[in-house]
């Protein structure tokens, strides 16, 4: 991606956000009786980006906020804060990004210069995945079929509607939230349901 579009997209971001908080982007959902999913969390793995696999039974005892995302798009600033709130609650949060390209083709690049991007701009050091589809179709990718179908979650059926919708993860692997695009990583929201900030 030429650095001008990308300045242009982190100078529009401020104003992208404000706009769409209130519409469907800014949407938050919750699981509010605490129901169990009928298939366990830890029973998925996804592959990281270097193609090796990744047993979610490992991230067991943490919270995982699963998000979808792109670099092409008004929200990919989210990575700076994404990368922000992995650092914040080092201890017991795992972010694990999930490249797609499944909205007005905002990630058109392979998996090794997405990581690229991600560290040189914005200093990703949380786990990126390989690049696949997050919406509901043939070819979704196992772990965003089990974040979008109540019959193996619990209670969800939403599926992102944009890149960097976002699917917090109870440490003992419920799904708890979804947050949408246009909910802040670092919005209080998000920042108060993860819980005590961590001094550090």
């Amino acid at each position: 991606m030429s650095s001008f579009r990308q300045k242009l997209l982190k100078a529009l971001y401020p104003l992208i956000m404000r706009l769409s908080k209130s519409g469907s982007r800014g949407k938050v959902l919750e699981n509010k009786s605490a129901q169990a999913a009928p298939v366990s969390f830890y029973d998925l793995a996804g592959q990281l980006n270097t193609g090796q696999s990744l047993p979610f039974a490992d991230l067991r005892g943490k919270q995982v906020l699963l998000v979808n995302t792109a670099s092409n798009c008004g929200y990919t600033n989210q990575y700076e804060e994404l990368q922000q709130l992995s650092e914040q609650f080092a201890d017991n949060l795992v972010i694990l990004g999930f490249p797609a390209n499944d909205f007005r083709e905002q990630e058109q690049a392979d998996d090794h210069t997405i990581q690229q991007f991600c560290q040189v701009n914005f200093g990703v050091s949380f786990p990126l995945m390989k690049k696949s589809v997050v919406v509901k179709q043939a070819a979704q990718n196992p772990v965003y079929q089990w974040l979008t179908q109540a019959r193996q979650n619990g209670w969800n059926e939403q599926a992102p509607d944009w890149n960097f919708s976002k699917y917090l993860i109870s440490a003992d692997g419920n799904l708890t939230h979804y947050f949408g695009p246009a909910v802040s990583p670092l919005s209080e929201k998000i920042v108060k349901t993860i819980g005590p900030r961590q001094i550090v």
